[in-house]
């Protein structure tokens, strides 16, 4: 199994050109198929942690996130990025020790949000987002843990395209290394991103089809593409399928679409 440190420097390589699938696990089984399928890196999903263990997105506290995030990259050899949310705290200060108390898990790459779960404010004044990302970019010096800056506005229906450009062009100046502004499912904007930040790399999240493809993030110019919880929610939607048809008609036709007892314990059987 490769070292911590030699899982920081691979991820950093994948973000050097190409464009790059960043699959979203949500426990130690999916991770190993990720693995088992060749993917490789990738990242933890808040979402889908939270819905296995019966909670809404947001909800996990940052000890349980941390415990998770440790036991992902423990469960594979592969670099694995955190979803961070918003680094668990408001403050600069607590956010960057909340963001080297998750690096000391192992992870290859972090992000950090610049909204909290929050009804009266859900973002971040841009001064205080960016001083969030230099604290943390500060407490991760000397670990080569790649620190990812998110940028939320479009997503949580606060702001447009220009402001969130504006927001991740400050956030890479304070020392993101990969820039991330969910919710754009177009090439235009996602490319105007892209075209914005250069040379730093860009993460595009493409979680449903009728949008973009993995060559289309590749011809803009995108580095990596995640999915962030919809291979959870794909799971969720086979497993909801089949409940209600036993439920509603004492059926089992969509049981015809699940893995074999055989596949899944020759994957995880002991080496």
């Amino acid at each position: 199994m490769p070292t911590i440190a030699e899982r920081r420097a691979t991820f950093k390589k994948l973000h050097e050109k190409g464009c790059f699938a960043l699959p979203n696990p949500w426990d130690i089984g999916s991770a190993k198929y990720l693995q088992h399928l060749g993917f490789k890196a990738i990242a933890t999903t808040s979402a889908g942690f939270a819905f296995s263990r019966g909670l809404p997105d947001g909800s996990v506290k940052r000890d349980e996130m941390i415990a998770h995030i440790r036991e992902l990259v423990e469960a594979t050899d592969l670099p694995v990025n955190a979803d961070f949310e918003n680094g668990y705290a408001d403050d600069p200060n607590w956010c960057a020790e909340n963001a080297r108390l998750c690096a000391e898990t192992g992870v290859a790459g972090l992000s950090i949000e610049d909204a909290a779960d929050r009804k009266e404010s859900p973002l971040y004044d841009v001064d205080l987002a960016v001083e969030r990302i230099h604290a943390v970019r500060e407490a991760l010096h000397g670990t080569n843990c790649l620190l990812v800056g998110r940028a939320e506005g479009f997503l949580v229906g606060r702001e447009k395209l220009d402001q969130v450009i504006k927001r991740l062009v400050k956030y890479s100046e304070a020392g993101a290394e990969c820039l991330y502004a969910p919710g754009f499912k177009d090439r235009h904007s996602n490319k105007a991103i892209v075209d914005a930040v250069a040379p730093k790399p860009v993460n595009v999240l493409i979680g449903g089809p009728g949008g973009m493809s993995m060559r289309d993030a590749e011809e803009i110019g995108a580095r990596r593409v995640s999915v962030g919880g919809a291979f959870a929610r794909a799971a969720w939607g086979g497993f909801v399928r089949s409940a209600k048809e036993l439920m509603e008609k004492g059926t089992f036709d969509e049981l015809e679409h699940a893995t074999s007892y055989a596949e899944l314990q020759k994957l995880f059987a002991p080496e």
